[in-house]
């Protein structure tokens, strides 16, 4: 009985925490240490209640109930529960479902079997309030806790406030040592087409009036007389390069021709939501395609420790999941020397391997209020910390990945 517990709405906390850091409330804003803000939570709900911490519950919302790599995180560590209710699109915008119910059950329950002395509510949300008044008939003392306001005023139900035994506020100093500003991403690929495609953009149109090298007055001389109407001129040229004529254009010295191409006739690639797509002119792979995939380089031990890995120290940022893939591939490849052959294909990612990365990356919630689609913002971060990795592990790669 002579014990605390700490109920935890997450989306009133972390979204009053990118208001106040940000001026706007998305939690994508903000980066987050959970387990620097869980021990936080226990230091001060022990110092203000004298007692020791029975539990924190982590109240939270995900698509289909299915747990976020954050929540996996989080339920690992000791003493903290995590309780997901649904996360539903409605009129254009993702709400929780079921989160305020879960808090206000478990509230009642810990009261009822006098499973603690003090409740912790980290919370805003009025629908709370009949669950709180209900603890204190069971005599448990209940301490509201609010986050600072970005504009200094409440931001919690007034109700709620009025009835709470104890009150305190959190300010910026207490959160922002484990709540940071997110860095702002850069921009994959950078503004304006790559310099072989601009080059091929700005050159002349192909379609020309004159034959090539003859000077102004002899061109003049060999045209044939004018018809009696004028002949129309196009009205408007392709200037654009379809990958058929992208193929029968040489590569540019940066880019050689893989070899396999270059003797049997042009490749040609159209990129997709599976990554680069391969229509050769006959059975035709690159070398690159012949380089086993991670899942089988991978053994039962590895696989274990992967996973531990992903829940524990990865953070889900698109560009480090493509470097920490990488780093895997490379070390469990052993002969690095045989990933010279992928420089040929850059930016090009082999397709099974390219198919695998974008299912690695869907573990981390990448894949989570987009429709089930990668981003495309987030694929080019994905693919461009692959390379990346690569480029300074492999021989000869930092001559073709540039760091922008």
């Amino acid at each position: 009985m002579d014990r605390c517990v700490v109920l935890v709405d997450a989306g009133y906390l972390l979204g009053a925490a990118a208001s106040l850091l940000a001026g706007e409330s998305s939690r994508s804003r903000v980066t987050v240490d959970h387990t620097a803000l869980i021990a936080s939570l226990r230091e001060r709900a022990e110092e203000e209640t004298g007692l020791p911490l029975l539990r924190i519950y982590w109240f939270d919302a995900a698509p289909e109930r299915r747990p976020m790599p954050e929540h996996r995180r989080l339920r690992v560590l000791p003493r903290v529960t995590v309780r997901l209710g649904a996360l539903t699109r409605a009129e254009g915008r993702w709400v929780q479902k079921g989160v305020d119910a879960a808090m206000h059950a478990e509230l009642s329950e810990l009261a009822r079997n006098r499973a603690c002395a003090d409740v912790v509510l980290v919370t805003g949300d009025g629908d709370l309030l009949p669950g709180m008044m209900s603890a204190k008939e069971h005599g448990v003392a209940v301490h509201l806790w609010a986050l600072q306001a970005a504009d200094g005023d409440f931001n919690q139900s007034e109700d709620l406030v009025g009835e709470a035994d104890e009150r305190r506020v959190l300010d910026r100093e207490w959160i922002t040592r484990s709540v940071r500003l997110r860095e702002p991403a850069m921009a994959f690929p950078p503004a304006g087409p790559p310099p072989e495609i601009a080059k091929i953009l700005a050159a002349p149109p192909s379609h020309s009036l004159r034959p090539t090298g003859s000077a102004p007055g002899a061109a003049a001389a060999e045209l044939p007389e004018p018809a009696a109407e004028p002949v129309q001129a196009p009205a408007a040229l392709k200037v654009v390069p379809t990958p058929k004529d992208l193929a029968g254009r040489v590569a540019s010295p940066a880019h050689p021709p893989v070899a396999v191409a270059a003797t049997n006739g042009p490749v040609l690639r159209w990129s997709s939501d599976r990554g680069w797509v391969d229509r050769p002119s006959g059975e035709i792979s690159t070398p690159g395609d012949t380089l086993p995939t991670l899942a089988q380089l991978t053994t039962a031990e590895q696989r274990w420790a992967d996973r531990e890995e992903d829940i524990t120290a990865i953070g889900g940022d698109p560009h480090e999941v493509g470097q920490v893939f990488a780093r895997r591939w490379t070390d469990r490849l052993g002969d690095r020397e045989r990933l010279t052959t992928l420089w040929g294909d850059y930016p090009r990612i082999p397709h099974r391997v390219d198919g695998e990365l974008l299912r690695y990356a869907a573990r981390f919630g990448l894949l989570a209020h987009k429709d089930d689609q990668i981003d495309e913002h987030d694929r080019y971060a994905i693919r461009a910390g692959f390379w990346k990795e690569l480029a300074v592990r492999v021989p000869g790669g930092e001559l073709v990945v540039v760091d922008d």
